[in-house]
C-alpha cells in the first residue's frame, strides 16, 4: 500500500490517515512526490526527515521519495494499491480522475479513506499561510513539524 503526497510540511491529517492505514496494511510505503516545477517550503530531504520522525512508531511504514508517474513507482516497488485521504467531496471529484487514469495505466487500485473530522479542513496549504501570518498551527501538526516551521518561516522573514 502506498499513501503519496506532497507533505510540505506533514499534517496531523496526513499522520492519521497513515497510522489508520498501517493497522491495516503489513506494509505501507509513505511516498514524497519531487516535484521539480515546484519549490516547496521545505527540500525533500527535509520532508522525509520530518516524515521519518513522526512515523517512526510505525515499524511498518517506511518514507521514500517518487519522481514521475505514481503508477510507475508502484510498479518498480510491487506496490498495487494507493490509499488516499478524502476531506471534502471536491477531494473525491479529481482523485476519482486520478484513480481511474492509475488503474487504466498500470492496474494500481485505488483506496479511499475519509479524513477524520478533526482534520477536515487541514491542508499543509493552508498550514503554511496561517503560520506565515503568526497563527498558531501547533494543534495542527506534529511538534517537531511546527517547530520546523517557526523556524524556516522566521528565516525567510529574516
Amino acid at each position: 500500500m502506498v499513501c503519496p503526497g506532497s507533505f510540505d510540511p506533514v499534517t496531523n491529517g496526513h499522520l492519521d490517515i497513515i497510522s489508520r492505514v498501517a493497522r491495516l496494511y503489513e506494509e505501507v510505503v509513505v511516498a514524497v512526490l519531487v516535484n521539480q516545477s515546484k519549490t516547496g517550503l521545505f527540500s525533500i530531504e527535509e520532508r522525509l526527515e520530518m516524515l521519518r520522525e513522526v512515523t517512526k512508531q510505525y515499524p511498518n511504514v517506511r518514507v521514500e521519495a517518487f519522481q514521475g508517474l505514481l503508477v510507475d513507482f508502484c510498479k518498480a516497488n510491487d506496490i498495487d494499491a494507493v490509499i488516499k485521504g478524502i476531506r471534502a467531496a471536491s477531494d473525491f471529484d479529481y482523485e476519482l480522475q486520478m484513480a481511474q487514469m492509475n488503474v487504466g495505466l498500470a492496474g494500481v487500485e485505488t483506496l479511499f479513506m475519509a479524513t477524520n473530522p478533526l482534520y477536515s479542513f487541514v491542508s499543509s496549504s493552508l498550514i503554511k499561510d496561517v503560520a506565515k501570518w503568526g497563527g498558531d498551527v501547533t494543534q495542527h501538526v506534529p511538534e517537531l513539524v511546527a517547530a520546523r516551521l517557526h523556524e524556516r518561516l522566521a528565516q525567510k522573514s529574516a
